[in-house]
């Protein structure tokens, strides 16, 4: 299947899914947190998988089965592996946009990014989200699994000169994972090469779904707080993205809502906390339930106390 959706993402709205790889799991990584299980094909060469002609047929065709009202925020490269390896993604982003008018996103592994072909294909898109888990040699052949000939080094310069050209949404993801990438002095390290590329947004994520390596765990809700904390002392504007089904952030009068839809993107201080529960006409009672229903968590980072939604698996 080529196209699918649209699904609901917070980062993205209304996102319909295009896959531009065949359907055995092609990438230059092989993730230990993957939910698509182990690399079926572990490449670096960039290859042709559909004639751009089919892919843009096969995305027509299913805009065409939804309702009016379920027209997506963006068509979004979210493949069975590494969109970038597909040697017509520019063509295809190109057609995509000029048939259909709606932006185009690219979740990529950056893996290709010092490819300056495929920078200058990921130029045409509206907003393009970059993987960056850890910027230590070590930390990250751990974790991505590399192919064997994929320079870090390069990857990072590739990184820095595209954010320089890039004129849409760029934004980075790191995913969190027990005994890897948690370490405060890794994180820094990762925070500060982050804040040097300016993104609109920072994403922090843990693995919710079964990962392809069964020993992996999410982060203690501890160290994911240090990493949100590491981030915005950075100055960047950081989101943490646990699988959570809240959407909105915001005062709606329902403080329940609230409290949850907010905590599983940012944690909340104890004085705001105070606030919102003002702002809703709402007492301590509401938080005290949240946590003793075991969906929020209460911890203190640097001497203060701040709230969390919990996430399960």
């Amino acid at each position: 299947m080529i196209a699918f959706g649209p699904v609901p993402s917070r980062r993205l709205g209304k996102s319909l899914g295009i896959n531009n790889i065949i359907s055995r799991k092609v990438c230059s990584y092989s993730c230990v947190y993957c939910q698509l299980g182990i690399t079926a094909k572990k490449i670096i060469l960039r290859e042709n998988f559909y004639e751009p002609e089919k892919l843009i047929q096969e995305v027509g065709k299913h805009l065409k089965k939804l309702d009016p009202d379920h027209k997506p925020d963006y068509l979004t490269f979210v493949a069975n592996g590494e969109p970038t390896l597909d040697v017509n993604l520019g063509e295809e982003i190109k057609l995509l946009k000029r048939k259909f008018n709606i932006p185009v996103a690219v979740i990529t592994n950056a893996s290709q990014i010092y490819n300056e072909n495929v920078q200058n294909e990921l130029l045409n898109a509206d907003w393009v989200s970059v993987k960056i888990d850890s910027v230590i040699e070590a930390t990250w052949r751990m974790i991505n699994q590399p192919h064997i000939l994929t320079p870090l080094t390069k990857i990072l310069e590739g990184l820095e000169e595209f954010a320089e050209k890039f004129t849409g949404k760029l934004n980075t993801e790191t995913m969190l994972l027990d005994n890897y990438n948690t370490a405060k002095a890794e994180l820094e390290k990762t925070a500060s090469f982050i804040e040097s590329l300016q993104p609109d947004k920072s994403y922090i994520s843990i693995p919710v779904r079964p990962p392809a390596i069964s020993s992996v765990n999410p982060p203690s809700e501890k160290n994911l707080l240090k990493a949100h904390q590491i981030f915005e002392e950075k100055g960047l504007c950081t989101e943490l993205l646990a699988g959570f089904e809240g959407t909105d952030t915001g005062i709606t009068g329902n403080a329940w809502e609230d409290i949850l839809n907010i905590t599983a993107v940012h944690p909340l201080r104890e004085d705001s906390m105070k606030e919102l529960l003002i702002k809703n006409n709402a007492d301590s009672l509401v938080v005290d339930s949240l946590i003793e229903q075991g969906v929020l968590k209460s911890l203190k980072y640097n001497g203060k106390k701040y709230y969390l939604r919990q996430y399960h698996y």
